[in-house]
């Protein structure tokens, strides 16, 4: 039951920067998904992959995953990069 430690990136849709400052510690799947007979949708029997636990940082996140024994693997955050524009920048 391994789990993944990441920092959850800005929304693309929308220009504000809610919840980004939080980490998150996702399960990874264990099981393939596969169609159910009947319905057709998508699924599996491991419910661990719909847990997503939020913490303040990330050392709360690692103390977490080493306190009940979860192998956690931290993803990097990307650096943002600023691109400062004025409205007169578009007419030179």
């Amino acid at each position: 039951m391994a789990a993944r430690i990441y920092q959850r990136p800005k929304n693309a849709m929308q220009s504000g920067k809610a919840r980004t400052d939080e980490w998150v510690l996702e399960f990874e799947q264990s099981e393939a998904r596969r169609p159910d007979p009947l319905m057709g949708w998508t699924g599996s029997r491991d419910t661990q992959a719909q847990v997503q636990l939020t913490f303040p940082d990330k050392a709360a996140a690692q103390a977490y995953a080493a306190k009940y024994g979860i192998p956690a693997r931290v993803h990097a955050t990307p650096p943002r990069h600023i691109k400062l524009q004025a409205y007169a920048d578009n007419f030179r």
